[in-house]
């Protein structure tokens, strides 16, 4: 930023300098040769013509110099036929007419025809009365109190816009560095968090960066909250693991008979357990990358496919929004979707309904069989981990808690209620739509 700021203000003060260097040196140019153009328009306005056709003064001119040899201050008339008629000043030497001259009448020209002496010339070609002589008038001055002038102005320009730029140049450095100083302020506030002095970032900042310490404090919540929910889990997993590990622990040091079923059935136990949390694990991981979206439709379709493969007799048919989409992972949009049509071919009569309807920020899935439904008493108690109301049928029991769960996780909810048109068991799933 200070970079730029250097490069940005020193272009703008070069440019600017070489305009206002411009602007001022014609200025006294041009005052330079209003000086000579008096003199000369004085020079015509005296000149007459003699008896023999040389030209003289009537009056002299006002300046002394032109009487001091070598003074800087020089005039010459030349005319065809005619000697030049010189200021004592130039004492013996003389102004060349160049074609220049001629065709620039009444204007300042350089002229370096005197080496030691660099001059600016002004000429104007002139017929006096009772002559018809072409004469050309010149004047002549040394460059020296010009180039004096327009060095010491030059000076001063470079003098004041090099403080100038030093100046801003500085002033865009404090600039930057007391307005990035919040920034190092929230990395010195990380630096206390990281070596466990403090968990948020609490020192008073400028509104400016207000938002991002909002959204900082905000993603260390949210952190904190999935480490949390990690604990819990490996907590809820060592709890469940626990009891059947016991049990067949007890069963081996007791050498019990009837170890080898017990040890199946508790593995079973500690399956179903280990795949409900590996469920959640996998959703809570997913959740905290940035936001899915999923489209319902397509996952529909490779859900009643597969499920058609395991339950053939079941008739799968679907309706709704073809184009909903909903803010969760496509692999955990088809656990959820596997879970609820497996159930429903499952435990229904064979005939399952799906209908996906949108409605404002949320997505409902409503998942329709025509079975023996859920008695009301029991709809909270069948989300239960291993909960099964039909032990005839194989399964682990985990269905309907891993599919609430996953919900929750991204904000949604799962109901049981009774389906109208089917008469058994409604499935709502309502999700966040993407």
């Amino acid at each position: 930023m200070i970079g730029i700021s250097a490069l940005w203000i020193g272009i703008l003060l070069m440019g600017g300098g070489l305009a206002l260097d411009r602007v001022l040196t014609n200025a006294v140019t041009n005052n330079f040769d209003d000086g000579l153009s008096y003199v000369l328009t004085a020079m015509i306005s005296s000149a007459e013509v003699g008896p023999e056709g040389e030209v003289f003064f009537n009056r002299p001119l006002a300046d002394q110099r032109f009487l001091e040899p070598a003074s800087g201050l020089y005039y010459q008339i030349s005319g065809t036929g005619h000697e030049d008629w010189r200021s004592r000043s130039l004492w013996d030497r003389a102004i060349r007419v160049t074609p220049e001259m001629i065709a620039s009448p009444g204007e300042g020209i350089d002229n370096e025809q005197f080496a030691e002496e660099p001059l600016r010339v002004m000429a104007r070609t002139v017929i006096l009365p009772g002559s018809n002589v072409r004469w050309i008038f010149i004047v002549a001055q040394a460059r020296e109190g010009l180039d004096a002038q327009i060095h010491s102005l030059r000076q001063t320009l470079i003098n004041s816009f090099v403080a100038l730029g030093v100046g801003l140049i500085l002033l865009a450095t404090l600039q930057v560095f007391f307005g990035l100083r919040p920034l190092r302020r929230i990395r010195q506030e990380i630096a206390r968090m990281r070596a466990g002095e403090k968990s948020r970032v609490t020192a008073a900042l400028p509104r400016e960066v207000q938002p991002l310490v909002e959204e900082l404090n905000g993603l260390l919540a949210h952190n904190e909250q999935q480490a949390e929910e990690a604990r819990r889990h490996a907590g809820n997993l060592a709890h469940a693991l626990k009891t059947p590990l016991t049990v067949v622990m007890n069963a081996a040091t007791v050498h019990d008979p009837e170890l080898a079923p017990i040890v199946i059935r508790e593995t079973a136990t500690m399956r179903r357990q280990i795949d409900h949390h590996l469920a959640r694990a996998r959703a809570l991981g997913r959740r905290g990358a940035a936001q899915s979206r999923t489209e319902v439709w397509p996952s529909l379709e490779a859900v009643e496919r597969a499920v058609e493969r395991l339950y053939p007799e079941a008739r799968i048919d679907r309706d709704g929004t073809h184009t909903a989409s909903v803010r969760v992972e496509r692999q955990d949009l088809d656990e959820l979707l596997g879970n609820l049509v497996e159930n429903a071919a499952k435990y229904g009569g064979g005939s399952v309904f799906v209908t996906v309807e949108a409605a404002g920020p949320w997505v409902d899935i409503l998942v329709e069989d025509d079975g023996t439904g859920i008695p009301e008493a029991d709809r909270e108690r069948i989300f239960d981990r291993g909960a099964r109301l039909d032990s005839g049928k194989p399964g682990t029991g985990l269905g309907l808690a891993i599919v609430r769960d996953v919900a929750e996780i991204y904000g949604g909810t799962v109901t049981l209620g009774e389906s109208e048109d089917l008469g058994g068991l409604l499935v709502t799933l309502r999700l966040p739509a993407g």
